[in-house]
C-alpha cells in the first residue's frame, strides 16, 4: 500500500513519516505542491493508494483576519484532495479540529454532535470536512483532533518545559477543558483504522480522559521533578486573544467501539510514556 502525506513536515506530518518509513510512503509540503491549486495536487498523486491531509492553516488567531486565505487551504485545499483521490480510487485520511464545535458543551461531543465554530480557523476547518463528504463519500477518515503534541515542531508541552526554567510561578487558564493527545498515538491509531478498513467516516482523535491547561501543567511539573504548586490558575479572560477559544474541547469515541476497535488511551498514560521515551529531550 502506497501512503502519501501532505504537510509531512509538521508535527504530526514528521510522526506520520517515521510510522509509515517500513511500507511505501512520500512526504509532499509546500515546496513540492500547490494544495489550492488541484492541478497541482493532481501533479504529486498519481499512484497512491491513501492520502493523510495534514497541511492546514494553523494560525488560529491570524485568520480572523485572513479568513479568506484559511479558507482556501483549510476548505478549498481538501476538496482538491478529495476529488483527485475520487479519481485516483485513493482513500483520504482529512485530519480535523473540535475547533468545528462552539465549545459550550458540558458532556463530551459524539462524532455526530451538532457544529457551530465561533472562530474562522474553526470555520475554515469545517468547510473542509463538508467538503471532504461531499466529494468523497465512501472513501474518506475525517479525524478530528485536538490540543496536539509531540517530539517535532512547538507545542505547548516543549513551552511549559520552557518556561519553568525561566519564571518562578506561571499563571494557566483552568476554564479550559480538553484532550491532550500525543501525535505518535494518533498516527498509531489512524494507521491501524486503515490497516483493518473500518467504514468511511468521522472519528474523533483525541487521547481518553480529560483536564485542563492548567492540570496539564501541573502534570508536566511533576513529570520533570518540578514543584506544582508554582503553576498558578487563571482564566480565558486573563488572556484575550483575536480567536475565541473553546472552552470544552471533549470529544466523545463511541465511533471506535462501534467499528471494533479501542479508543486512544488516556491522556496521562500516553503524556508519561512520550517523557520516558524522551520526546522532549
Amino acid at each position: 500500500m502506497k501512503w502519501a502525506v501532505l504537510g509531512h513536515a509538521g508535527m504530526l506530518g514528521q510522526d506520520f513519516m517515521s510510522a509509515l518509513a517500513p511500507q511505501q510512503v512520500s512526504g509532499f509540503d509546500r515546496a513540492e505542491f500547490d494544495i489550492t491549486s488541484i492541478d497541482s495536487v493532481k501533479s504529486i498523486l498519481s499512484g497512491f493508494d491513501v492520502v493523510v491531509n495534514c497541511a492546514a492553516w494553523t494560525a488560529v488567531d491570524e485568520a480572523e483576519e485572513k479568513e479568506a486565505a484559511a479558507l482556501a487551504i483549510n476548505g478549498d485545499g481538501p476538496k482538491n484532495v478529495a476529488k483527485v483521490c475520487n479519481e485516483i480510487g485513493a482513500k483520504l485520511v482529512q485530519i480535523s479540529t473540535d475547533y468545528v464545535f462552539s465549545g459550550d458543551a458540558t458532556t463530551p461531543y459524539a462524532e455526530n454532535s451538532e457544529v457551530g465554530p465561533k472562530s474562522a480557523y474553526g470555520r475554515t476547518k469545517l468547510a473542509g470536512e463538508v467538503a471532504v463528504r461531499d466529494y468523497l463519500p465512501n472513501g474518506h477518515y475525517i479525524v478530528r483532533t485536538a490540543w496536539l503534541y509531540g517530539e517535532h515542531g512547538p507545542n505547548f508541552i516543549k513551552t511549559m518545559i520552557n518556561l519553568e526554567k525561566s519564571k518562578e510561578t506561571i499563571s494557566v487558564v483552568n476554564d479550559q477543558v480538553g484532550q491532550p493527545t500525543w501525535t505518535k498515538d494518533l498516527v498509531s491509531q489512524i494507521i491501524a483504522m486503515v490497516d483493518t478498513k473500518v467504514p468511511a467516516g468521522t472519528y474523533h482523535g483525541t487521547s481518553s480522559g480529560q483536564t485542563s491547561w492548567f492540570g496539564l501543567t501541573q502534570r508536566i511539573y511533576e513529570l520533570i521533578e518540578a514543584n506544582p504548586n508554582r503553576v498558578l490558575p487563571t482564566t480565558t479572560d486573563a488572556f484575550p486573544r483575536p480567536a475565541p477559544r473553546p472552552a470544552y474541547s471533549v470529544l466523545g469515541h463511541a465511533k471506535w467501539t462501534a467499528v471494533g476497535m479501542s479508543p486512544i488511551r488516556n491522556w496521562d498514560e500516553a503524556l508519561n510514556d512520550a517523557f520516558e521515551t524522551g520526546a522532549f529531550s
